[in-house]
């Protein structure tokens, strides 16, 4: 096995199916699956060293698994972080973050770009701590400036984002929160760490939904923080109290499904490339988000962050949500659903679905409209999805 010191200089296709192994004293190959609650101890000596942290072990599954172990060090090893903290799910990490990090009275820069479920939890449970938000636009770098409080302790971006992937410019925004000392938190969940690397480019922490392409194939729920060392202690200890864990068997699974993330993701955002090329050329499209196509208005920034455009593509289409929803319903290899990231090309509508508690004002003004279609891009040939898509399409020239 590799240690941390031969890890270092190896390329992300080699960690993602090197890094992290634990072998047992029977030398399994692949790695094994470690479904325990607890772990029992030689002495009672060491036991209380293993509670005390005096002496590295595992403890309790809670917040010390093997499995677990293992899928954070992986990850780790490709995003470039010092440590990672697993989590339940992607909201679940968030909520660790905010909470190991934050206190009553202090202050979040949040862009308006991001999941529904990050603004629902910012303003809705976080407010009730007194923890106030401000949502900002994030192709505006100079916003997160004018926005920055005496008490601002967290300035949080998804890039690119939900839907309509719009850029953050990662390295501007690192250095206003480093000037203001606010914690700089990146949403790396659609480019994953095959396309993007936060940590690089000057955040101090990246979240993931493991549930999204680092699984690849919708099986199961995971999340992640990364970042410092210290920063990631911090996090272990509030998830260690209020335990929201990630199960052993879904970090297995999770840590199979970084074996092939590269391979998968680059596929993907080929045919997402291919596809919005293709969109752009039809009629009843009004217009298509993809960080690749040089119609979008960051493309130069994109590039710049990115090795790739991504497998998200949204477009409008013309006459609102009837229309939109005739498309989708016109689909047969697409599946209409709000997750994202899988092998399986999905379909969704985000005005009614990832968006639809979102206050209608508020959709509005972060360009969520009627007629906006999200896809995520699987592993299906192109023309396949073309002629899925177009079956819709097409039938709205008839109306």
């Amino acid at each position: 096995m590799l240690d941390d010191e031969s890890l270092k200089g190896l390329h992300p296709e080699t960690l993602a199916v090197r890094a992290g192994t634990i072998r047992t004293d029977l030398n399994e190959h692949s790695e094994a699956m470690f479904l325990t609650s607890s772990f029992v101890y030689e002495n009672s000596a060491i036991a209380a060293e293993r509670f005390a942290n005096a002496e590295h072990g595992f403890i309790y599954s809670r917040f010390t698994n093997p499995s677990v172990s293992m899928f954070q060090d992986r990850l780790a090893a490709l995003e470039g972080a010092e440590a990672c903290m697993a989590t339940a799910s992607g909201m679940a990490a968030i909520f660790a973050l905010a909470l190991t990090v934050l206190k009553a009275g202090d202050h979040i820069i949040c862009s308006r770009a991001v999941f529904g479920s990050t603004i629902q939890m910012f303003s809705n449970i976080l407010s009730k701590f007194n923890i106030t938000t401000t949502y900002v636009d994030p192709s505006h770098t100079a916003a997160f400036s004018q926005a920055l409080q005496e008490n601002t302790k967290l300035v949080y971006v998804e890039s690119p984002s939900n839907p309509l992937t719009e850029i953050a410019d990662i390295a501007a925004i690192s250095q206003i929160c480093r000037t203001a000392n606010a914690l700089f938190v990146v949403d790396n969940c659609f480019c994953t760490p095959a396309l993007q690397k936060p940590l690089a480019l000057g955040a101090d922490a990246i979240i993931h939904s493991a549930t999204k392409f680092l699984d690849g194939q919708g099986r199961v729920l995971g999340g992640a923080v990364l970042g410092s060392k210290e920063l990631i202690s911090k996090v272990f200890g509030f998830n260690r109290v209020t335990g929201p864990t990630l199960s052993a068997f879904n970090a297995w699974v999770l840590l199979k499904g970084l074996e092939t993330l590269s391979l998968r993701v680059e596929k993907q955002s080929e045919h997402a490339f291919a596809l919005a090329t293709w969109l752009e050329t039809l009629p009843m499209v009004e217009r298509v988000f993809h960080p690749q196509l040089a119609s979008h208005p960051q493309h130069t920034l994109a590039m710049r962050q990115q090795s790739m455009g991504g497998a998200i593509v949204s477009f409008v289409v013309k006459g609102g949500r009837s229309n939109a929803w005739k498309v989708i319903d016109s689909t047969q290899i697409c599946s209409i659903t709000a997750n994202l990231g899988d092998t399986r090309t999905t379909i969704t509508h985000p005005a009614t679905t990832t968006h639809g508690r979102m206050p209608v004002v508020d959709r509005e003004q972060a360009g969520i409209v009627e007629g906006l279609i999200r896809l995520s891009v699987g592993l299906e040939h192109v023309e396949d999805l073309k002629n899925d898509l177009a079956r819709g399409l097409n039938s709205l020239q008839l109306t």
